[in-house]
């Protein structure tokens, strides 16, 4: 990407479109543009298209989907495959019908297998179940995949995706329902404290493991990406087109909740609910793509929990 080109980010207010706003600024990039979700509305078709027809952006990075966490998967999973299959169907064809020079996707890496072997390599994807709470997201998920691998083989489109894995960062969404694991830590430990509430009751067998990534490192992986990682046509096979990206380092839910409970200076004791879902016991990702292309991450796990704890308190 050159500094003057015309660059959209879809959702550029949310978790990594905002980091990514800030990050080709802060890189020089003058051309940016992005419309609210109330100006462009991406699972309207005619809208999507007369966007696209009428700005003829050259680069985009798709960062728009439905996301929550176990809870908003059990209670909304017809929202969760009908919503992206809209989102992904939009852009992806309005990319290609407008000439994108190179389109970008993200995914996550909950929609892996449930019991793939660690770390996760880029091609496990579909070689064995999916998790069962989590499988209509995964399954829209994958279509993203298939379909921007179909586009290059039959059209010659330069379209390609990382796979992150749990993002994070200060103005996270902390909703107790419908947010990731690790802000809804926050919120209820930070909660508990003012309540002085005696214990505090986490989901989970604490046992299970998650990485955790820090998002303006994930933003900068992203420009990273747009502007290092060019797959050949000969080189363009089913996985081919995507690359994890991670943080290098998981934890398990125990040591993830005993350093919120540090930061937040929640004093009491944690019990643990084994009665609800456990979701995939381990999601440890193989960076050996990444690893070639030498790019590592810069903000430690224990340091941007701090980052978010302040904003959160500055915020809410």
């Amino acid at each position: 990407m050159e500094l003057n080109s015309k660059i959209f980010i879809a959702w550029h207010k949310w978790l990594v479109g905002s980091a990514l706003v800030r990050k080709l600024k802060s890189a020089w990039y003058s051309n940016i543009i992005w419309k609210s979700i109330y100006e462009l509305d991406l699972s309207d078709k005619e809208a999507v298209n007369s966007f696209f027809e009428n700005e003829k952006p050259e680069f985009v990075i798709l960062a728009a989907a439905k996301v929550g966490w176990i809870m908003a998967n059990n209670k909304f999973p017809a929202d969760f495959i009908f919503q992206n299959l809209e989102i992904q169907n939009n852009v992806i064809n309005a990319s290609y019908k407008n000439w994108v020079k190179k389109l970008l996707f993200l995914w996550s890496s909950c929609i892996y297998p449930k019991s793939s072997p660690q770390p996760i390599k880029e091609e496990y994807l579909l070689s064995w179940p999916l998790e069962p709470t989590n499988e209509p997201y995964a399954i829209a998920k994958i279509a993203w995949i298939k379909m921007c691998q179909s586009y290059n083989r039959q059209f010659k489109t330069n379209f390609i995706a990382c796979m992150p894995t749990n993002l994070y960062w200060p103005n996270d969404n902390f909703d107790l329902e419908n947010s990731h694991v690790l802000p809804a830590m926050i919120r209820k430990f930070h909660e508990a404290k003012l309540r002085w509430d005696s214990n505090i009751t986490l989901w989970w067998d604490w046992t299970a493991m998650r990485e955790f990534l820090y998002v303006d490192d994930m933003a900068e992986a992203c420009i990273f990406m747009m502007n290092s990682y060019n797959p050949t046509a000969q080189e363009n096979n089913d996985w081919s087109i995507f690359m994890n990206i991670w943080s290098g380092i998981d934890i398990t839910i125990k040591e993830l909740a005993e350093t919120i409970k540090r930061i937040v200076w929640f004093d009491w004791e944690i019990k643990w609910d084994i009665t609800k879902p456990n979701w995939t016991p381990r999601k440890l990702l193989d960076i050996s793509k990444l690893n070639w292309l030498w790019w590592r991450y810069k903000v430690d796990l224990e340091e941007g929990i701090k980052r978010s704890y302040e904003w959160y308190l500055n915020n809410n």
